[in-house]
């Protein structure tokens, strides 16, 4: 039995809610269980200066938590004066997953920034915040095409990330952190909507993953996020 009493392959209770913010160009609270992320979606002119005059855009993400997302308070990374390897991995994470379906060529040269903030943390979040982000990115390039200012919508697939684990020797969906803690194996995959996969990051702490084991996450992956997906095209209206 889970400590949330969920089947295996059953996702926490989750919600996509739009229009958080009113000053972002896509704006969304991804909530799973009692993971919550608030994402947000800004474009820009300006693409970075490698990119100037290639006639392509840009779509990077910014992550954090607030400070009292976790049980104790952690030291904003502001305040130290550099963000933590762990915070650099998720946000290029996230960056690469929603440029893998996104069409640069068509967003033409300006950029946008997916920020993805933590307000509270109980697993999952990074899956969270691609899942979020997804939704404030897909909303930001739907803004640009019904103002003119672009022919087609660049988001062309969806993308959607999930949490799987072994647990007490079961493979099972979405952990929450009492089990993510203590996971004989932790694995996050992201697909996209079109039945690709876009990145798989999977560990073994206590034994290396049998090829079995791996094909049952991989399923249960494949579930949860078809259920995302459907969420997210409600939250887009697609």
């Amino acid at each position: 039995m889970r400590p949330s009493g969920r089947q295996d392959d059953q996702l926490r209770t989750f919600s996509l809610e739009t229009a958080i913010m009113p000053y972002a160009e896509g704006s969304c609270m991804a909530r799973f269980g009692n993971t919550h992320v608030l994402c947000s979606a800004s474009i820009s002119d300006k693409v970075p200066p490698w990119m100037r005059g290639s006639n392509k855009g840009w779509v990077t993400a910014e992550y954090g938590m607030l400070p009292r997302a976790t049980h104790t308070r952690m030291r904003r990374e502001a305040a130290s004066g550099k963000q933590s390897g762990r915070t650099q991995e998720i946000q290029r994470l996230i960056g690469r997953s929603l440029r893998a379906v996104t069409d640069l060529t068509a967003l033409g040269e300006r950029q946008i920034v997916l920020d993805c903030d933590v307000i509270q943390a109980d697993g999952g979040t990074r899956t969270a915040s691609i899942c979020g982000a997804w939704v404030a990115l897909k909303l930001a390039c739907q803004g640009l095409v019904k103002e003119g200012v672009l022919k087609t919508d660049p988001v062309y697939d969806m993308a959607a990330a999930i949490s799987c684990g072994i647990v007490n020797g079961v493979a099972v969906l979405d952990l929450e952190y009492i089990e993510d803690s203590q996971a004989q194996t932790d694995a996050n995959f992201v697909l996209s909507g079109s039945g690709g996969i876009i990145e798989i990051q999977a560990t073994a702490e206590d034994r290396p993953l049998e090829f079995e084991g791996f094909d049952a996450l991989l399923a249960h992956a494949r579930k949860g996020c078809a259920e995302i997906f459907e969420a997210q095209k409600v939250a887009v209206e697609v």
